[in-house]
């Protein structure tokens, strides 16, 4: 459990090195920064998540599952809230954009490492 924990870390930081390296208006600074985003964001996408997904069940259900960007958005701006300088992004637009990339790029790595270890 800690060693899937660990990996989805990882690979949440890999992400989003990717994405800072994508869209300019988000900006890590290295890859320790990307580490630090990768875990607070783990850590706010098991506490703070599932929360948000709860009372925004109705909109989410209207946008058949779209409004979950929104969210993941969301917590993304929380992450750059908690750790200040060395994680910036250059508004909501932004983060919903980053959002979808880390949303996919996660998807990808993440069935790239099933495979690989299988």
């Amino acid at each position: 459990m800690l060693k899937n924990w660990l990996i989805a870390i990882i690979v949440n930081a890999v992400a989003i090195l990717a994405v800072s390296e994508l869209i300019d208006a988000f900006q890590v600074d290295g890859f320790e920064m990307a580490l630090l985003a990768g875990l607070i964001l783990s850590i706010l996408n098991v506490i703070v998540r599932p929360i948000l997904v709860f009372f925004t069940l109705p909109i989410t259900f209207v946008t058949l599952g779209l409004f979950l960007f929104v969210i993941n958005a969301l917590t993304l701006m929380l992450t750059q809230w908690l750790i200040g300088d060395g994680f910036v992004i250059d508004g909501f637009g932004w983060a919903i954009l980053a959002a979808i990339i880390i949303s996919i790029l996660n998807a990808l790595l993440q069935n790239l490492l099933k495979q690989m270890f299988k």
